[in-house]
């Protein structure tokens, strides 16, 4: 079993920038990847990045690609997305999940690769 935690969310104004943390506890020994999705009102939860647990590859969505940074902290056990230039379409609850067994590294970018869950962090880009 792994546990995850979010944490970091809140109320900023477009072009600011919010630092969310994941902390990932419990067996990881099966991790391949932690990665982080959102879901607006009235949206599908979608893929916004992950990162490869042990081999540290990363994975971005088009929308965020350059202005999202994921990263791990192995000290704190947390996998961490900077995200800067924020706008009001980036408004969500952002999730993070890991996965229980190896998939093919495609599959990640899709719920279905991850049987872990967050709670979630709510994320407001507003004016």
């Amino acid at each position: 079993q792994v546990q995850l935690v979010e944490s970091g969310g809140g109320l900023v104004l477009p072009g600011g920038s919010l630092r969310l943390s994941c902390s990932v506890t419990g067996s990881t020994s099966n991790t391949r990847a932690v990665g982080w999705f959102r879901q607006a009102p009235g949206k599908d939860r979608e893929f916004v990045a992950r990162f490869l647990w042990r081999e540290r590859g990363t994975s971005y969505a088009d929308s965020v690609r350059g202005r999202f940074t994921i990263s791990k902290d192995s000290a704190k056990s947390t996998i961490d997305l900077q995200m800067n230039n924020l706008t009001p379409d980036d408004t969500a609850v952002y999730y993070c999940a890991a996965d229980a067994y190896r998939r093919a590294l495609s599959a990640y970018s899709g719920t279905g690769a991850y049987d872990y869950w967050g709670p979630g962090t709510q994320v407001t880009v507003s004016s």
